[in-house]
């Protein structure tokens, strides 16, 4: 089967390469630029896992998590918290909002990879 991932990212070059290497792995990628229409999505399309940017335009990614726990047609989807700050507190906020996975900008491609099979496994 193949995962169906949603990427919410605001930074085009991001986007663009983590489409990119997830694609190539052999995920159907869709992607989201702000946090504007983000739960919507998720409960249209249903993905099997949501890679969500902590700063957004919109609503932070700790909004949108917050909303998707809070939701229960979505509460059980895996999220992997994608950001540039690294601090111990935006890891905890992260994991109490309810993320599965944290994942620190730069990344390098095997250890996406790695954290999207790991998270979308059946």
């Amino acid at each position: 089967m193949t995962a169906r991932v949603l990427l919410i990212e605001d930074e085009p070059n991001i986007s663009e390469a983590i489409r990119f290497i997830l694609s190539r792995d052999g995920c159907d990628v869709m992607t989201l630029a702000d946090g504007q229409g983000a739960i919507a999505t998720v409960r249209a399309e249903r993905p099997d896992l949501v890679i969500l940017d902590l700063m957004l335009p919109g609503l932070s990614g700790l909004e949108i998590l917050a909303q998707l726990r809070a939701d229960p047609v979505t509460q059980t989807v895996p999220v992997m918290m994608l950001t540039a700050k690294g601090q111990g507190r935006d890891r905890e906020a992260a994991e109490r909002a309810g993320a599965n996975h944290f994942m620190t900008k730069p990344f390098s491609n095997d250890d996406m990879r790695a954290a999207v099979r790991a998270l979308t496994r059946e």
